[in-house]
C-alpha cells in the first residue's frame, strides 16, 4: 500500500507571525518498491515534503494516507508508521551518540517487541547490509570511524526496523566519489530486495542513473513527475527550471547539436560511452 498525499499544504511561521508557504496543494503517491528521486532548488519544499510523509510535520490542509489510513488522525498508531517509514536526515552521522556502533544501531529497536536475540540478529543484519564486517565494527566507538563509515552506521540505524519505505535527505552530500557510488549501489540492492527508496539530491547524475522515477519541485509545488528517462530527456524544461540534466545528458545534447545524434534517452555515463562508440564505428 502507498504513501499518498492529497492536496497537502504547509506553512511555517515567520518571526513576525506571518505565514511562509512551504507547500501548496501537493498531490503525490509513492508505492511499495519504488525508487523515487526528488530534485529542486534549496527552499522549494523538498525536505518539508518528506518530513510530512514521515509524520514529523502536520499539514495545514490536505490529507496524508499510509496504507489507506490518515496518519494525522488522533487514533492513528504512529509506532507502526515509524516502523514502516524511516527518515534519514542530511549528515545523519552527526546524530550518532552511543558508546559503540552496535548500541547505536540497536537504539532504533528500543521499543520493539523483539526478543534480545532477535534484536541482536537484526543489528547484525543491518550492519552487514551496509557493507560492514559485524565482528570488526560492533564494539568500535561511532566517533572513531571515518566519515563515510559514520554515515553507513547511521543508515543502518534507520534500516534496523526493516522499514518498507526508506527516505533520505541529501544522503550523498559530502561523500567522495568512491563512497558515493558504494552507497548508491547498496540502496539500489535494497530497492531490488523490496524496500521503497525516496531520495532528495542535488546530484542530477546520481538521480538520473539510479532512480526509476523523478519528482521535481519548485516554489512549494510539484511541477514534474515522471520516469527518469522522460524527465531527463526534456533538457529544455530542466533548463527553464534552472536545473541540471546531469553531465552525460548535457554532453549528449551538446554532441547532438554538433551533428553527432545522441538519443535523448542517454542519461548515464555507460549509455553515453556506448552511444558515442556506436557513432564512431560508423564513421
Amino acid at each position: 500500500m502507498p504513501i499518498k498525499l492529497e492536496n497537502v499544504s504547509f506553512a511555517y511561521k515567520s518571526a513576525d507571525g506571518s505565514d511562509i508557504q512551504a507547500l501548496r496543494d501537493v498531490c503525490i503517491r509513492i508505492d511499495d518498491g519504488e525508487f523515487v528521486g526528488i530534485m529542486g532548488h534549496t527552499g522549494c519544499g523538498k525536505t518539508t515534503l518528506i518530513q510530512l510523509m514521515a509524520g514529523l510535520l502536520t499539514p495545514v490542509s490536505g490529507t496524508i494516507l499510509f496504507d489507506g489510513l490518515d496518519i494525522n488522525k488522533r487514533d492513528y498508531d504512529r509506532a507502526k508508521l515509524r516502523e514502516d517509514v524511516s527518515l534519514v536526515f542530511q549528515f545523519p552521522e552527526y546524530q550518532l551518540f552511543e558508546s559503540s556502533v552496535e548500541r547505536d544501531v540497536a537504539f532504533g529497536l528500543k521499543y520493539s517487541r523483539l526478543s534480545r536475540d532477535e534484536r541482536n540478529e537484526r543489528v547484525k543484519w543491518a550492519l552487514e547490509t551496509m557493507g560492514f564486517d559485524f565482528d570488526l565494527i560492533r564494539k568500535k566507538s561511532p566517533l572513531s570511524i571515518s566519515g563515510g563509515e559514520k554515515r553507513r552506521v547511521a543508515i543502518a540505524g534507520a534500516l534496523v526496523t526493516k522499514p518498507r519505505f526508506l527516505v533520505f535527505d541529501e544522503p550523498i552530500a559530502g561523500l567522495d566519489p568512491m563512497s558515493r557510488n558504494a552507497f548508491l549501489e547498496i540502496i539500489t540492492k535494497m530497492n531490488r530486495d523490496g524496500t521503497a527508496i525516496v531520495m532528495i539530491s542535488h546530484n542530477a547524475d546520481a538521480i538520473s542513473e539510479y532512480c526509476k522515477r523523478v519528482v521535481i519541485m519548485s516554489n512549494g509545488e510539484l511541477v514534474i513527475d515522471g520516469s527518469a528517462r522522460d524527465v531527463f530527456s526534456d533538457i529544455t524544461r530542466l533548463e527553464e527550471l534552472h536545473l541540471s540534466a546531469g553531465i552525460p545528458r548535457t554532453i549528449g545534447h551538446m554532441l547532438s547539436e554538433k551533428g553527432m545524434e545522441i538519443p535523448d534517452t542517454v542519461t548515464s555515463y555507460d549509455e553515453l560511452f556506448f552511444a558515442i562508440k556506436s557513432k564512431v564505428r560508423t564513421v
